[in-house]
């Protein structure tokens, strides 16, 4: 059988669909890279915000339009919406993500215990989600309640990935061509706390350094207050990437006790001074939540100026959408459209700011990038597109195809979205 799989969303969706590939794969399943060529569409939905939602909508209708005899929804949205994820065309089945682990096995009825084996290597997902790293589900659910937070309510309590899971699924990518693995998870540094014996995130980065042979490990986003002295001292690494994603939401002390997180502003700076300390080179990236019910332009401005001091790597601006089922759905004061739209342009534009800061900090330094797109002109010269340990996002040319390889590249330029380089060590 031919299989499409598609994901709206988060890394974790990415990862779960690359778990898919390689059990439909083990199976003796064909993965094909246009929806149009298969019999069989698998979609992992999201429905973090209103757009989201609606662009899982849209990916499933337009799969439909393109032929496929099947689809199966599964993942956030069409768990919270079974019935209107049916209602839509070409949909056959909806798997909720408490059946999900199970989707295919069950789909193809086999025993899960056959396609669940230790996995021999990474199977690459072809077309669009086509990714040089792999994507390595760690943990799933939250164990926080943020009050806009609809995840929550989607993926269920926050419970970990077995360790030794973990290892044999990185150990697998290895063998495929894996250059760089990323840990991924609702609350990631949650990894653990569910185990008996209790475990840290950092217990299963050390595992991954010892009992991997994965070339550059990438922690996804975590929550402030799950980063430990430890884990920030495990940054120092050679082999981790000097990247954390802490998402902020609001710099406003009373906006962040609106949405219950379980940090304050003053607490966040000095994490991040703490990480700074530490890895001073490290790219900390944010998340930014605009227009959250109540908050005044007193507020906004503090937030405002609180993001301009914490001089972010890079960030995503999300404009606040209420979300059926969560407590800030019922709050007063819901900030008209127009004014949400425009505090989040105002804090994109702040970022990008602090982000060109951030890339010419780097200008005339050697970076090692891994190559992650590679195109070749018509005249025979090579262009190729990768991502240092730190986040930067850098352009050269190369000599050949360079893809899934990793060069020293000494940093010229900086541009709108990343730095340009020559590549002086391959």
């Amino acid at each position: 059988m031919k299989v499409y799989l598609d994901m709206i969303g988060c890394r974790l969706n990415q990862s779960e669909i690359e778990i898919m590939a390689r059990q439909f794969s083990t199976a003796g399943h064909t993965l094909v890279a246009d929806p149009a060529d298969a019999e069989l569409a698998v979609v992992n939905t999201c429905t973090v915000t209103a757009a989201a939602a609606a662009d899982s909508r849209k990916t499933i209708r337009r799969i439909a339009r393109s032929g496929v005899e099947r689809i199966i929804a599964t993942g956030c949205w069409s768990s919270l919406h079974p019935d209107q994820a049916r209602g839509l065309p070409g949909v056959a089945g909806v798997v909720p993500n408490i059946e999900k682990e199970t989707l295919v096995s069950s789909l193809l009825d086999l025993d899960q215990v056959l396609i669940d084996r230790e996995p021999l290597e990474r199977v690459l997902i072809p077309g669009t989600r086509l990714r040089t790293r792999a994507f390595i589900k760690a943990q799933d659910g939250c164990r926080h309640h943020c009050t806009f937070c609809i995840t929550t309510i989607a993926r269920g309590d926050s419970w970990s990935v077995s360790r030794e899971t973990v290892l044999n699924e990185i150990k697998a990518a290895v063998r495929g061509g894996t250059q760089e693995a990323v840990l991924t998870g609702v609350q990631l540094g949650s990894w653990g706390k569910d185990l008996n014996p209790p475990l840290k995130l950092e217990d299963l980065v050390l595992s991954v350094l010892k009992n991997t042979q994965v070339s550059r490990l990438r922690l996804s986003s975590i929550e402030p207050w799950d980063v430990s002295p430890a884990l920030i001292n495990l940054i120092q690494e050679d082999r981790v990437a000097r990247h954390l994603h802490l998402p902020l939401q609001s710099g406003s002390a009373a906006v962040l006790r609106r949405m219950a997180r379980a940090i304050t502003s003053d607490q966040y700076a000095a994490l991040v001074n703490r990480i700074r300390e530490v890895v001073p080179e490290i790219a900390l990236t944010t998340d930014i939540l605009t227009g959250f019910p109540a908050e005044t332009e007193e507020e906004f401005a503090e937030s405002l100026d609180f993001i301009r001091q914490m001089n972010f790597a890079d960030g995503h601006v999300f404009t606040y959408s209420a979300r059926e089922g969560t407590p800030a759905a019922e709050f007063p004061d819901q900030i008209t459209h127009p004014v949400r739209k425009q505090r989040s342009a105002l804090i994109r534009n702040l970022l990008a700011v602090s982000a060109a800061g951030y890339r010419k900090r780097f200008v005339g330094s050697d970076q090692t990038a891994l190559w992650e797109q590679v195109k070749e002109g018509e005249d025979g010269s090579w262009k190729a597109i990768g991502l240092t340990d730190n986040y930067l996002r850098i352009e050269a040319a190369a000599s050949d195809d360079v893809w899934n390889t990793f060069s020293t590249v000494r940093i010229i330029g900086s541009t709108p979205r990343g730095v340009t380089g020559e590549i002086i060590n391959h």
